[in-house]
């Protein structure tokens, strides 16, 4: 039975969301933060306790600077991009952590999968198109991106197939 009511060429054939690895849940940081402050008040009340009371401010700023970077690490995380992929076209977003979007829309029948290999750091994963590239996933790791390359690359041999061959099951 093929579908009715909707052109298979537009039916995903691939729909991802990628977001960046967050090793550290929010219950985590307040722990962290904890500890930290708790060490730095406890080495700043002896420092204080032998006369040198100005090294206790010196604990602080270490305590500010250690929660400052973590809430810039944490607005980074806001990141992400959707992977859509039909048979005519792959479409990707990239979101920053400000909110701002951008689209890409790129003709699936082009389209190559190149993953740059980069030693001693992660590769680039890019989509390539008409000798242009346009990288994916940069926060991702080398895994993680090798497993998408898989991903897209058998996607977009489903792509490649004639669209007859798409089937629906009836409901």
């Amino acid at each position: 039975m093929t579908m009715t009511g909707s052109d298979p060429a537009e039916q995903p054939l691939l729909d991802l969301v990628l977001y960046p690895h967050r090793s550290l849940s929010p219950t985590g940081f307040l722990i962290l933060m904890g500890a930290v402050a708790g060490l730095s008040f406890s080495i700043g009340f002896a420092f204080f306790l032998a006369g040198a009371w100005p090294i206790v401010g010196f604990l602080g700023v270490d305590v500010a600077l250690v929660y400052a970077a973590f809430r810039l690490n944490f607005r980074a995380a806001r990141a992400y991009e959707t992977l859509r992929l039909t048979a005519r076209e792959m479409e990707v977003i990239k979101v920053d952590p400000a909110g701002r979007q951008r689209r890409y829309v790129l003709p699936a029948a082009w389209l190559k999968v190149h993953v740059e290999d980069r030693p001693p750091r992660t590769s680039r994963l890019t989509l390539r198109s008409h000798g242009r590239g346009l990288e994916i996933g940069a926060f991702l790791g080398q895994a993680e991106k090798d497993g998408l390359a898989d991903a897209l690359r058998d996607g977009l041999r489903r792509a490649s197939l004639p669209s007859h061959l798409f089937i629906a099951e009836s409901n």
